[in-house]
């Protein structure tokens, strides 16, 4: 089991973070700290294979602490979840060695992938003690570059171009109203967790607008068509 500390301020997101990671299989919650000092101190006495780190913090930031986990060399890994988005920040996290950087508010499908992905590296590196150039193009450099070149031409796997009209459709019946996974699902008989990679797929191409709504229980993700963005679409159709 991948061992893991989240570290955040905000009690609310914690617990919204813990309830994300419950759900993705081998991954185990080692424990919940509010600031860097906190996280220092942990890190003292416990080892944790990924921390999932906010930025924003009392007394020293996110960055700090990813700073102190480089210098002391500590073979802890780390994924920023935070509302800093600015491109000072998110450079300073990546030269640190993040291994992913989420900007709140995110949807639960990026929390895996993130989490899935790491795992692959994780295991991958754990069963393996001396690499070939081709193993590690194949599992580790090159799969951000083939992900992004299959994004360019094709559809996503699982997702179909007929599925994708209907989809358009319903969509573009909402006008500017903000609508959720739920309300497509209902209007299309297609299952959420099929919606949902739909949805995912036009907010990467910036033909949905993606907020998050935090409410009582698991938050929701609500979504508004970017009318002048509906060409992007064209190609996979």
């Amino acid at each position: 089991m991948i061992k893991i500390l989240i570290v955040e301020d905000d009690p609310m997101v914690a617990e919204f973070n813990k309830r994300f990671l419950q759900e993705v299989k081998g991954f185990n919650l080692s424990g919940i700290v509010h600031t860097v000092k906190d996280a220092k101190d942990y890190l003292h006495t416990a080892e944790v294979d990924l921390i999932l780190l906010d930025v924003y913090m009392p007394g020293a930031t996110g960055l700090e602490l990813l700073k102190f986990i480089r210098e002391q060399n500590k073979k802890t890994d780390v994924i920023l979840i935070t509302a800093a988005a600015d491109k000072e920040k998110i450079q300073t996290a990546l030269r640190y060695g993040a291994v992913d950087y989420l900007i709140k508010p995110f949807e639960f499908d990026r929390f895996y992938q993130a989490l899935m992905r790491y795992k692959v590296t994780y295991n991958f590196f754990s069963s393996i003690e001396i690499l070939k150039q081709e193993e590690l193009d194949e599992q580790i450099l090159s799969t951000g570059q083939k992900q992004a070149e299959e994004s360019l031409y094709n559809l996503p796997k699982g997702l179909t171009s007929s599925t994708l009209q209907s989809v358009i459709h319903v969509i573009k019946s909402k006008g500017n109203s903000q609508f959720s996974t739920d309300e497509i699902s209902e209007a299309t008989l297609i299952s959420r967790v099929s919606i949902r990679k739909y949805l995912k797929f036009l907010t990467t191409l910036g033909v949905l607008e993606e907020t998050l709504t935090y409410g009582i229980g698991r938050p929701v993700n609500l979504y508004t068509l970017k009318a002048d963005k509906l060409g992007k679409v064209n190609r996979f159709l």
